[in-house]
């Protein structure tokens, strides 16, 4: 059976991707799976050392994947499974690994979320050499909203885990900002290299306030078909066998706002400001100008 090339959502943390991931695998023709991460590292070896201590969670997407995939659930002994099937796979290359979940959900095609993967330029490039006929789809939330969601999730402990810091006087202040910049901006330098049929720049605010018309704007760039039945289909993310929380060692995977309500509910689009004071900060100071430049480029104000 012939493999379909991956569909990739890059953004940065807290964009959006978990709920656009879990809408596209309600299509008939793409299978959404959770923040997998397999391209943080080369090999799997390297990937199960790097997802250690304060790490571990990074690694909970792809285990509920593995054990949907293969036991058809998500329970202690179905995840003990993908731990054991994971370790059987120590030496291979992520991009082996990817490629065969990829074949595992052939004819679908799979959706990748994973915003690690905007972190690093490496990531990218290895992404992008395995998988050079992947669609990109850069997903895009206003910084002001996204940096409030990064530092509502656990009293900014993500923010940490993402490195979101400033040093003000050798005092760390932290910032979700930077890494809003950081991971944009390295998706737009990527993205230089890729051919316009090949990605698409969606904003989660689209999605949010006008759904119908954006997912289906976004399907016809991803070449999957759009009717009716379809479009409603995929207003309930809630039906992805991965909204929600999994079992116990392995409940993350996923965006934790999401995991807690993924039901999609259509809002408003609200206006956020690149010129105030920006509530995570003591100090009283906004965005720096290369975010405010960065994020009128892509279409903020």
């Amino acid at each position: 059976m012939p493999t379909a090339p991956p569909i990739v959502i890059l953004s940065a943390t807290c964009s959006g991707s978990s709920p656009l991931s879990a809408m596209l695998g309600q299509h008939p023709e793409a299978y959404g799976v959770p923040e997998i991460n397999l391209l943080m590292a080369r090999t799997v070896e390297e990937l199960v050392l790097l997802l250690q201590g304060p790490r571990q969670f990074q690694i909970h997407g792809l285990l509920r994947a593995v054990a949907q995939l293969y036991s058809g659930e998500q329970t202690l002994n179905a995840v003990a499974m993908a731990r054991r099937w994971l370790s059987n796979r120590y030496y291979a290359q992520t991009t082996e690994v990817l490629a065969e979940l990829c074949a595992r959900v052939a004819p679908l095609r799979l959706v990748d979320p994973s915003p690690v993967y905007a972190a690093e330029p490496e990531r990218l490039s290895r992404l992008y050499e395995a998988f050079p006929e992947a669609h990109f789809v850069h997903l895009l939330r206003h910084p002001r909203a996204q940096g409030e969601a990064v530092m509502a999730i656990a009293g900014g402990a993500l923010a940490i885990n993402d490195g979101a810091f400033e040093f003000v006087a050798k005092k760390p202040v932290l910032d979700a900002q930077r890494t809003w910049f950081t991971f944009n901006d390295n998706i737009r330098r990527f993205l230089t290299d890729v051919p316009a049929s090949q990605q698409t720049a969606v904003h989660w605010e689209a999605v949010a306030s006008r759904p119908t018309s954006t997912l289906r704007d976004l399907c016809r760039g991803l070449g999957l078909s759009w009717s009716e039945e379809i479009g409603q289909a995929m207003l309930h993310p809630e039906h992805s066998s991965y909204a929600g929380f999994g079992p116990y060692s392995t409940h993350l995977g996923h965006d934790p706002h999401f995991l807690r309500n993924p039901y999609f509910s259509e809002q408003p689009e609200g206006h956020f400001s690149l010129e105030d004071s920006l509530a995570w900060r003591a100090d009283g100071k906004g965005f720096y100008p290369e975010i405010q430049e960065l994020a009128r480029q892509m279409g903020y104000d």
